[in-house]
C-alpha cells in the first residue's frame, strides 16, 4: 500500500513529542496515523476521526499492529470538540479522497469505473451524487460546477445533464460531460475530473465545514502544538491560507496605541509557502500532484 501523500513532510511538520497527544482529523486508511503512532511511546495517544466504515475497519487492524494507544471516532471532524476534551500536541488534516475510496467502483467517486452515483464519505448520509445530478435545478448545478469545480463549461454541462435525466451511473455522467465540452479541451485532461470533484464536495459538504473546523481544532492545541493541513483543491487551500494567516497576525482593528494580549497573533507560520510533493513522490503517486501542505504552530 502507498504511503499517504506528503507522509514524511507531515511527520516532520508535526514535530512529534513521543509522550504527546495527537489528532488525525481524516484517518482514511491510516497512513499518517500509523506514522504518528509509531513515533509515540506508552504515554502518547492518538485520536482519529473518519466517517467511512470501510476505512475505519481497515485502519483499526492496521493501527492495532503498532500500538493500542489510539481511539477511532466515527464522526466528521466538524464534531471534534464534542469528543475531545483535552489539549493536544498536534493535529493533521488530509482533505483528499483516499485511493481505496477512488478505487472501489461501487463508492461512485471515480469516472473510470461504472457504478451507481453515490460519492458519500459516510454511507449513512442521506444526500448522494444521484440526488445532486438528478434533482438539483440547473442554476444550482451551474453554481456547484463553477464554484467547486472551477469549470468554464459549467452551463453547457448542466444543461446537458438536465436533458439526459435520469442519469444513473458514473460512466453515463462522464459521457455527458465529455460530450458537453470542445474536443480540444477534452484532450488536456479528462473533463469529468472537475465535475466529479464538485459533486463530491457538495455531497459531503466539504468546504462549508472547513473554516469552522480548523478554528475548533486550533482551540484544542497546546501552546507549541502544531497543525498540518493537506489540501488538493484551490478553494480548500484558500480557506486554509486565510485562516492560518489570520491566526498568525496581530488584530488591531481599533487602532489602539498598543496591542492587548487577546488581540496578539495566536500562532506562527511554519510554512511561508505550501510544501508540495517531491518529484520522487509524484513519480510513484500521480494523485498527489495537486497536494499542498501548510503548517502553523500555536504560540
Amino acid at each position: 500500500m502507498h504511503k499517504s501523500v506528503l507522509y514524511n513532510e507531515v511527520l516532520e511538520g508535526l514535530n512529534i513529542n513521543p509522550e504527546g497527544k495527537y489528532i488525525d482529523a481524516t484517518l482514511g486508511y491510516g497512513g499518517h496515523s500509523s506514522g504518528v503512532l509509531g513515533l509515540l511511546n506508552e504515554k502518547g495517544f492518538l485520536f482519529a476521526f473518519d466517517q467511512d466504515e470501510d476505512a475505519i475497519k481497515f485502519s483499526l487492524d492496521r493501527l492495532s499492529k503498532i500500538s493500542n494507544n489510539f481511539k477511532i471516532i466515527k464522526s466528521n471532524f466538524k464534531d471534534m470538540k464534542n469528543y475531545i476534551d483535552v489539549s493536544v500536541d498536534g493535529i493533521m488534516f488530509d482533505l483528499g479522497v483516499s485511493s481505496p475510496q477512488l478505487d472501489t467502483p461501487e463508492r461512485g467517486f471515480s469516472y473510470h469505473y461504472d457504478a451507481p452515483l453515490d460519492m458519500r464519505m459516510d454511507k449513512d448520509a442521506k444526500l448522494t451524487a444521484y440526488d445532486v445530478v438528478n434533482n438539483y435545478p440547473i442554476e444550482k448545478l451551474i453554481d456547484i460546477f463553477f464554484i467547486y469545480g472551477e469549470e468554464r463549461y459549467s452551463k453547457n454541462i448542466a444543461k446537458n445533464i438536465i436533458s439526459a435525466r435520469p442519469v444513473n451511473t458514473t460512466l453515463e455522467l462522464a459521457e455527458i460531460i465529455k460530450n458537453s465540452v470542445p474536443e480540444s479541451y477534452r484532450n488536456k485532461s479528462h473533463p469529468a475530473r472537475k465535475i466529479f470533484q464538485a459533486i463530491r464536495i457538495e455531497v459531503n459538504n466539504e468546504l462549508k465545514i472547513l473554516e469552522s473546523s480548523i478554528k475548533d481544532a486550533f482551540d484544542l492545541l497546546k501552546p507549541g502544538g502544531r497543525m498540518c493541513i493537506i489540501t488538493f483543491h484551490s478553494l480548500e487551500d484558500k480557506i486554509v491560507k486565510r485562516v492560518f494567516n489570520n491566526l498568525c497576525k496581530d488584530s488591531n482593528d481599533l487602532g489602539l496605541p498598543y496591542i492587548p494580549e487577546e488581540l496578539k497573533a495566536k500562532a506562527k507560520l511554519i510554512t511561508k509557502k505550501p510544501i508540495i510533493p517531491s518529484g520522487e513522490e509524484l513519480s510513484v503517486n500521480n494523485r498527489s500532484r495537486s497536494a499542498k501542505l501548510r503548517i502553523i504552530e500555536k504560540i
